[in-house]
C-alpha cells in the first residue's frame, strides 16, 4: 500500500546510484537495474536469466513500488547478483497507477525482454490485469505486496499477503479490548474494501458490534476525500468506543493528523499497518502516537534473518526497512531458492515447479510457507504501536497475533 517518502533523507552518493532506474522511467523507458549497477555487462549475457520487476516507480504508488524495488535489489546485492546461482538481470518496468499503464509494461517484460519470472506489482487492479498474460505465457509471478483472491493461483505467488487478512488478524483482539462497539471507515476502491471487509467479517465471528449507523462500513470517496472532519462528526454521532480503519499514502497522514484534532481523538484508533508505516509516519509526526496497528513485519522482531537485513538495508537507506521491502527481500529469496532447484536450465516452467515444492522459507518476519490454496504466505501477525523510540516515532510490536492464511 503506498505512503509518501521524504526523499531528502536518502541523499546518500549510493541512493543517487540507484535512482537512476526511476529517473529513467519518469520518461518511459524501461531499464535493467543490474546494467545500471555494472556497465561492462551486457543484456543477455552468456548464462544470464532476466526477472522483470513491475512496480510503480511513478504515481500515486511511487513510495511502495521504490521499496519492492529496492528490497529486491538488496538481496541481489547481497548475493553475489546471482539467483540459484545464475546471473541476474533484473529488468525494471513501470507499473504507474494501475493497469492501463502495468498492462503494457507486463507486456513488454514478457514478450519483448522474455523474462523467466516476473515479480513486483503494487496495486490490485493491476495484479488482476496482468494475470492473464501470465497465464497466457506460462511465466510464474512472486509477488510482493498484496493482493485480491484470484480464481487461478497455478503460477501466482505471493510472498505479502491477501488483502483482507490484516483486518482478519487484528479483529479478535479488538473485541478483546474494546468495551463497546466500533466505527469501521476506509477508501472506496478494491484495496480498501478488501481491508475494511477482512476485518469487519471477523469481528462479526467474534462477536464485535459495529457503531456504523447501518452496520456497514463508511467508505470515503477515493482519492477525493482530503477533509475528514464531516466523518469525524458522524463517527461521534454514533456512540463508537473505537474505530478501525484503513488508509495509506497521503489519505493516511491526512487523516491521522486531523483525527489527533478531532473531536473522537481519544477514541482508541486501530488500523492495518499501512496507516503508519514507512515514511507516512515521518509525516504524521506526534499525531501518530500512540496508534496501534496490525502487519506482518516489524525492523525490531528479533531473529537472526532480521537482524542481518536491517543491517544491510541501513548500510546503503536512512531509516529502518518496510513490510513493502521486506515482502520483496522474499520474493528474490524464493526465486534464489526455486531457480536452484531447477537444474541446470531453469525454464519458467521449471521456476514454477520448484517454487511449489519449497517448504518452510527464514524471513526477516519469522519463518513462514506458501498456503497449498491460496499460494500466498500462511505467516504471524503482529499488534504494533506507534510509540517514542529514541528521538523518533516507532511502530514498536506489543505482541504476536493470529497466524492467518492457512
Amino acid at each position: 500500500m503506498p505512503f509518501t517518502v521524504d526523499r531528502s533523507s536518502r541523499r546518500t552518493p549510493h541512493r543517487i546510484r540507484r535512482a537512476l532506474p526511476a529517473l529513467l522511467l519518469a520518461t518511459g523507458l524501461v531499464v535493467s537495474a543490474t546494467a545500471c549497477n555494472n556497465a561492462s555487462q551486457g543484456a543477455g549475457a552468456a548464462g544470464t536469466l532476466k526477472i522483470g520487476l513491475l512496480a510503480s516507480l511513478s504515481g500515486t504508488y511511487e513510495a511502495v513500488g521504490t521499496e519492492l524495488r529496492d528490497g529486491f535489489q538488496l538481496y541481489l546485492n547481497t548475493h553475489g547478483g546471482k539467483l540459484g546461482g545464475h546471473k541476474i538481470e533484473l529488468v525494471v518496468a513501470d507499473e504507474g497507477n494501475g493497469a492501463p499503464t502495468a498492462v503494457p509494461a507486463a507486456t513488454k517484460l514478457i514478450k519483448q525482454d522474455k523474462v523467466h519470472a516476473l515479480t513486483g506489482i503494487v496495486g490490485g487492479g493491476s495484479m488482476a490485469a496482468v494475470t492473464p498474460l501470465l497465464t497466457e505465457a506460462k511465466i510464474p509471478f512472486v509477488g510482493s505486496n498484496g493482493r485480491p483472491e484470484l480464481k487461478d493461483v497455478s503460477r501466482i505467488w505471493h510472498t505479502s499477503y491477501l488483502s483482507e487478512e490484516p483486518g482478519a488478524a487484528i479483529a479478535q483482539y479488538v473485541r478483546d479490548n474494546v468495551q463497546g462497539s466500533v466505527y469501521a471507515i476506509g477508501p472506496d476502491y478494491q484495496g480498501g474494501w478488501d481491508e475494511l471487509k477482512g476485518f469487519t467479517d471477523a469481528f462479526a465471528k467474534v462477536g464485535g458490534k459495529l457503531a456504523n449507523p447501518d452496520g456497514k462500513t463508511r467508505f470515503t470517496p477515493f482519492p477525493a476525500t482530503t477533509n475528514f472532519t464531516p466523518y469525524f462528526a458522524q463517527i461521534k454521532a454514533s456512540g463508537a468506543s473505537a474505530v478501525y480503519t484503513f488508509y495509506a499514502g497521503t489519505a493516511a497522514v491526512d487523516f491521522v493528523k486531523q483525527y489527533a484534532q478531532s473531536e473522537i481523538k481519544n477514541l482508541p484508533l486501530y488500523a492495518a499497518g499501512f496507516l503508519t508505516e514507512g515514511g507516512v509516519l515521518n509525516a504524521q509526526g506526534d499525531a501518530a502516537r500512540n496508534i496501534y496497528s496490525v502487519l506482518n513485519y516489524s525492523p525490531d522482531l528479533d531473529n537472526a534473518e532480521n537482524r542481518s537485513f536491517v543491517a544491510a538495508w541501513k548500510a546503503d537507506h536512512d531509516g529502518s526497512p518496510t513490510t513493502y521491502a521486506m515482502a520483496s527481500y522474499d520474493a528474490a529469496a524464493v526465486l534464489d531458492k526455486a531457480i536452484g532447484a531447477a537444474g541446470a536450465n531453469p525454464t519458467p516452467e521449471k521456476i514454477n515447479e520448484a517454487i511449489a515444492g519449497l517448504g518452510q522459507i527464514d524471513s526477516p518476519r519469522g519463518t513462514w510457507q506458501f498456503s497449498k490454496k491460496t499460494h500466498s504466505p500462511v505467516q504471524k501477525w503482529y499488534l504494533r504501536q506507534v510509540r517514542q523510540d529514541g528521538r523518533a516515532l516507532s511502530n514498536t510490536v506489543v505482541t504476536d497475533l493470529a497466524t492467518v492464511g492457512e
